[in-house]
């Protein structure tokens, strides 16, 4: 898959949020374009003008690191976005190999990574892909997405529950932080991994059953989301305000081992204890389904 328009759209939406004097240039009156001109975006990258035009309409392969690092500059990208944009011109490189996804439907947990999970008992640990499907989890986790597995006919997903299920709007008090945060995960995978067609397949999906999607999709919009504090409206405890660290498996690239957790003697603490007592008596023994079909190496 040609990622030549993602890389236009994306390198224009930046050029469009950069006022010129940010970036020390005057403003004048009569600018005719929304942020940087490309004259000036390619004067401060030190790029010819047809250069960074022909960057900017998607031919971004073969760019070397030093050319990326001088537009990320140009451009004031933070951290995220200048991943982003070197993950674009790694997938437009025609010797790049596509990244190794996992998806919901072909991915089993090792053993020990269920046992792994199942031994975090005081909050939520589960196991996504860049896609946001829910690949294993620990019975809190099981009982905290409870609604994510309600969906009929459909493998548990976080993007998919918070843009076409209502029950996402309760569930997140700050819907619009989520979404927006959901969105951006979303598109740094697809930067990284354009040739991926089940996350193509999800991204049309949303983009045609929700225009909250679809607007939020177009703004490019990509983050860095590892670490902070979220507050959720649980259906059956109630309102918990829990911290969250997200952490990269080594062993398996593209997949995140994210773990909620309460700040110790809190009400968000207890809510988390009523959980764990809700989901034994709701789920028993099969509060996480992913172990029933978890490998074992040989």
């Amino acid at each position: 898959m040609d990622n030549r328009a993602e890389v236009r759209e994306f390198l224009i939406s930046r050029r469009a949020q950069v006022a010129p004097e940010q970036v020390g240039l005057p403003t004048g009156s009569n600018r005719r374009v929304k942020g940087l001109r490309r004259s000036e975006v390619a004067t401060l990258a030190g790029l010819s003008v047809e250069y960074y035009t022909r960057l900017e309409r998607g031919a971004i392969s073969g760019a070397s690191p030093q050319v990326l690092e001088s537009l990320a500059r140009a451009l004031n990208l933070d951290d995220a976005e200048r991943a982003h944009l070197f993950d674009l011109a790694h997938a437009a490189s025609p010797v790049a190999r596509p990244p190794r996804r996992r998806n919901s439907t072909s991915y089993v947990p090792h053993q020990s990574l269920q046992w792994a999970l199942d031994a975090v008992t005081a909050g939520p640990a589960f196991v996504r892909n860049g896609r946001m499907d829910l690949l294993a989890v620990n019975p809190l986790a099981r009982a905290f997405y409870k609604d994510c597995y309600d969906m009929p006919g459909q493998s548990p997903n976080i993007a998919r529950f918070t843009f076409l299920d209502q029950r996402a709007h309760q569930f997140y008090p700050v819907w619009d932080a989520f979404a927006e945060v959901t969105v951006s995960i979303l598109r740094t995978e697809a930067g990284r991994d354009p040739h991926n067609k089940e996350l193509h397949d999800l991204i049309g999906e949303l983009s045609t059953r929700s225009e909250e999607f679809r607007t939020r999709w177009g703004a490019h919009n990509v983050r860095h989301h590892g670490t902070g504090f979220k507050t959720f409206n649980h259906p059956v405890v109630g309102e918990m305000t829990l911290a969250f660290e997200g952490l990269e498996m080594a062993a398996e690239p593209g997949l995140t081992l994210t773990i909620y957790a309460a700040e110790p003697g809190s009400p968000s603490a207890e809510r988390l204890q009523l959980l764990a007592s809700w989901a034994a008596s709701e789920y028993g023994q099969g509060a996480h389904p992913a172990s029933e079909k978890t490998r074992t190496d040989s």
